[in-house]
């Protein structure tokens, strides 16, 4: 053992020496890095992403910074979904919200609605569990604060169907406040753990016969139910056609909605800053200024795609009207629900999703073995649905219950879909409504340059937009 150890440490130091005598014969890589000039890249950046709704939307110049949609008047007001209030475990509905019931449209006595959300009752329903039954006596308006029902009906061979999903915001039952009998046309059931508020026919009679303006309110709405309306609730155009000889022509007009509502351009922006010397002494082979100002751009164009989604006033996600809101039946994004959220609208130009929920959606159709064509867009292979190109965008959300929503649009002003508005034209322009004004230099010899970008979203008529709402992500069969 000793003599073995002997033996290699001294072939060791043989080699060691061996390689001391060797002289260098050329220039070694690392001193030869010093003459050299480096090849080099822009400056890159994770952030960027395809932005295909910035590159797909239509976009109008807006004058003036304001955009006003003019459209014919109609007698539906509120959004359709009822809000609530959260306080630990306990659920409470915003009185003015029970205006959303067609029941108490247009009703303002604070007083009154404050104690009929008093007299709500929570009830809590398992998944599964039958709500209200067909043909039953329907004596109560439910409000859904939380959770996800079905509507039963029953189709002409005796099985059943689905009439449709209601969610978080919801309310059934609200033929119970105006019929003198009314009765349960459709069965609901609840399809998760379901928290509900219920409001009794008898709890709005009680409170009516001490307040005189809710029974005045009551009865007027069951003895007049108001204008006509179309199925979309605009003022019915009287028409006449089928006739013959000289009948009496009805006399009609178009009216306007008297307060359209008007958007008005975003801002997105900051202040890029750039010290003079590195703008005058590291500026080859690139020039700085240049490159900080188009990674700025890029942010900033990757911030106006996620307002144009996620913005409370203008944002896609908040300005999609309730009875264009769509749930899963499944939970997961099937060919049925996508089917479904297509005949919402005509002429669908595209579908909006995140690229989990398009991933989502691939396994449901692999499950069926389904296989989506593909359509050639700007160099990329775009998968379909129906013929409708699914585009990817990242600035979908997706929830902690690993949820997320695919949208449908409609674009175009000749089509009444969704356009983008921007104020093309703007100063110091370097794309349209995209500025960058130099703004000085301060005291410590940096240069300032404010870079804006503005821009909005209009919706012409609500059902240009869809949204499927509630979408598993993450679930796997």
């Amino acid at each position: 053992m000793h003599v073995w150890e002997g033996d290699f440490l001294m072939s060791v130091g043989e080699e060691i020496r061996t390689e001391q005598q060797r002289s260098q014969q050329s220039l070694g890589t690392a001193a030869a890095r010093n003459l050299a000039t480096t090849t080099k890249s822009v400056p890159q950046m994770q952030e960027i992403s395809s932005r295909w709704l910035l590159r797909m939307l239509p976009w109008v110049n807006v004058q003036g910074g304001t955009y006003r949609v003019n459209r014919r008047l109609t007698y539906a007001v509120g959004d359709g979904r009822i809000t609530f209030v959260k306080t630990g475990d306990r659920v409470e509905v915003i009185p003015a919200e029970l205006g959303e019931l067609p029941a108490l449209r247009s009703y303002e006595d604070e007083e009154a609605l404050s104690e009929l959300a008093r007299r709500c009752r929570r009830r809590e329903f398992g998944p599964g569990q039958v709500i209200a039954s067909s043909g039953s006596r329907a004596d109560e308006v439910y409000l859904l604060a939380h959770g996800r029902v079905e509507k039963l009906g029953t189709g002409p061979y005796g099985d059943d169907q689905v009439l449709g999903v209601l969610a978080d915001g919801a309310y059934f039952g609200d033929q119970a406040l105006l019929d003198e009998n009314p009765v349960w046309e459709y069965t609901v059931r609840t399809d998760t753990a379901c928290t509900v508020l219920v409001l009794s026919r008898q709890d709005v009679e009680q409170v009516a016969e001490r307040t005189d303006s809710l029974r005045e309110h009551l009865q007027r709405r069951r003895s007049d139910p108001g204008e006509r309306t179309n199925r979309y609730g605009e003022k019915e155009i009287d028409l006449l056609s089928g006739h013959s000889g000289e009948p009496d022509i009805p006399h009609t007009f178009v009216d306007y909605e008297a307060r359209p509502r008007e958007y008005e351009l975003g801002v997105a922006q900051t202040v890029l800053r750039v010290h003079t010397r590195v703008a005058d002494l590291y500026n080859q082979p690139m020039n700085q200024t240049e490159q900080q100002l188009r990674l700025t751009v890029e942010a900033l164009k990757e911030r106006q795609e996620h307002e144009l989604i996620n913005n409370r006033d203008f944002g896609l996600l908040h300005n999609c009207e309730y009875d264009q809101r769509l749930q899963p039946h499944d939970g997961v994004p099937g060919p049925d629900d996508m089917d479904e959220l297509l005949s919402r609208r005509r002429g669908t130009r595209l579908f909006l999703a995140h690229p989990r929920a398009i991933a989502a959606f691939g396994r449901e159709l692999n499950r069926r073995g389904l296989v989506p064509e593909t359509v050639d867009i700007a160099g990329n292979r775009i998968p379909t649905w129906r013929g409708v190109p699914l585009f990817p965008c990242n600035k979908i959300p997706i929830s902690e219950a690993r949820t997320s929503s695919i949208i449908a649009l409609r674009t175009g002003e000749e089509d009444q879909g969704v356009i983008g508005l921007r104020a093309a034209g703007i100063p110091d322009e370097i794309e349209p409504s995209i500025s960058v004004r130099f703004m000085g230099i301060n005291e410590q010899a940096v240069i300032g340059y404010l870079v804006t970008a503005y821009f909005s979203a209009a919706v012409l008529v609500p059902d240009a937009l869809g949204v499927l709402e509630n979408v598993e992500i993450g679930r796997r069969r």
